[in-house]
């Protein structure tokens, strides 16, 4: 079935601005569903429930220091010259419950972590303290403040406290107070999962030796990544040939078997960009077609089987960037998550830029070995080199000039 012959031209509809493009997209998509998941694997989940703390970290007063547990008054006039002996009583090692109180002008051996017995409002350290009389006496050479080298019950955590709200996204740094918390599980989002496909019947994937007028496919192997990184399972399709007939097969397939589909290419208005009547024949819908970036600007945004469809250009940085801005803050919604915008940092610009296009300009930057800001080669929507130099994205808006030694706000490939 040939493309030009069969591919029904489809309204084009009115070129959206990138924020009502992404308010229209978030508005649509809904959350899949929540499922319980081990600690082990809650890395990068999206929190579907709110964490308290089940326990008091720490868990009772403590030492912070090897030493002696003692009475500060006992030992306040102690020094090197005139040392003040006190008596040992016995130890208490770190993990068990102490059993002594510490009597008048005595102490009691401790170690980092050893819960602080009755009796003691201080931790003299071991460098301040030596051993006399077979070990049953301790020579103190310093006086010690009280409450000194203690760790109070609850300092760090307080039992009941908010530890992550619901929507939070889950970092390694996170995983730790979890498990201190006494927690081995927590509801999460269930990741959706993501038909990555790719049109053109150019395209060719990689590891042949590449036929006449045939490129490289690089599209799928990006965007599954970037689906990964966005909390989404990408499940990637075979290549699909540019056809209507192949790609509403392609189309209605991976609908069928997933949460939501990621297309590149076949979005533009060539004789052989299918995706659109495709979308409609399969009885869909498109709810708009182009947005107002550079690059990224042939994007479609539609529904096949109810379930969300993102049309990418096929150049591969008007696809990546076209996923970053509007695809990504979309799986994060359908998870629940409270923060859909991209990762920024701030650096300063090593030279000047410039944007004459009437749209945004998300130009390709890396940082120098100064932590400047720069554009990352060739800045046109096929340069694939560029891109892979690229630290990030810098929004230049159209007919803005931004000045060498300003301060800029980037937007990273990740967090």
């Amino acid at each position: 079935m040939n493309c030009k012959k069969n591919c029904q031209k489809t309204n084009s509809g009115a070129m959206r601005n990138l924020d009502d493009a992404l308010r229209q997209i978030l508005a649509q998509v809904s959350q899949t569903g929540e499922e319980t998941v081990p600690l082990a694997e809650l890395k990068n989940r999206v929190l579907a429930e709110p964490i308290f703390s089940a326990v008091d970290l720490p868990p009772a007063d403590n030492s912070s220091v090897d030493g002696y547990a003692v009475r500060a008054a006992d030992i306040e006039l102690a020094n090197s010259n005139r040392p003040v002996f006190l008596r040992l009583q016995g130890v208490v090692p770190a993990g068990k419950s102490p059993e002594i109180a510490v009597e008048p002008q005595a102490c009691v051996r401790v170690f980092t972590g050893s819960f602080l017995p009755q009796g003691a409002d201080a931790v003299l350290m071991q460098e301040d303290a030596e051993t006399s009389n077979g070990g049953k006496t301790i020579r103190c050479l310093s006086p010690v403040p009280p409450w000194e080298n203690i760790r109070f019950k609850g300092g760090d955590v307080k039992k009941g406290k908010l530890l992550l709200a619901a929507g939070s996204r889950l970092r390694i740094r996170h995983l730790g107070v979890l498990a201190a918390t006494g927690r081995a599980k927590a509801k999460a989002a269930r990741r959706p999962q993501v038909a990555i496909l790719a049109t053109g019947r150019e395209l060719q994937a990689p590891g042949q030796a590449l036929r006449p007028g045939a490129i490289y496919e690089s599209n799928r192997i990006a965007l599954s990544e970037m689906t990964k990184a966005s909390g989404g399972i990408p499940k990637i399709y075979p290549l699909v040939e540019d056809t209507l007939e192949a790609t509403q097969k392609a189309l209605q397939t991976a609908a069928k078997e997933n949460d939501a589909l990621v297309v590149s290419g076949g979005v533009s208005v060539g004789d052989y960009d299918c995706v659109r009547p495709a979308i409609q024949n399969l009885g869909g819908r498109i709810h708009f077609w182009r947005v107002r970036i550079r690059p990224g600007k042939p994007f479609v945004f539609g529904e096949v089987c109810g379930k969300p469809l993102f049309g990418l250009p096929g150049n591969p940085v008007s696809a990546v960037t076209a996923f970053m801005l509007l695809a990504r803050p979309a799986l994060l919604k359908m998870q629940g998550a409270a923060n859909l915008k991209p990762p920024r940092q701030k650096g300063k610009l090593a030279e000047s830029v410039s944007n004459p296009d009437d749209r945004p300009h998300f130009m390709r930057i890396r940082w120098n070995e100064a932590r400047e800001v720069l554009p990352a080669g060739l800045q046109s929507s096929h340069a694939i080199h560029g891109l892979s130099q690229a630290d990030g994205w810098l929004p230049v808006n159209p007919g803005q000039t931004l000045k060498a030694g300003q301060t800029v706000s980037i937007i990273l490939w990740e967090e």
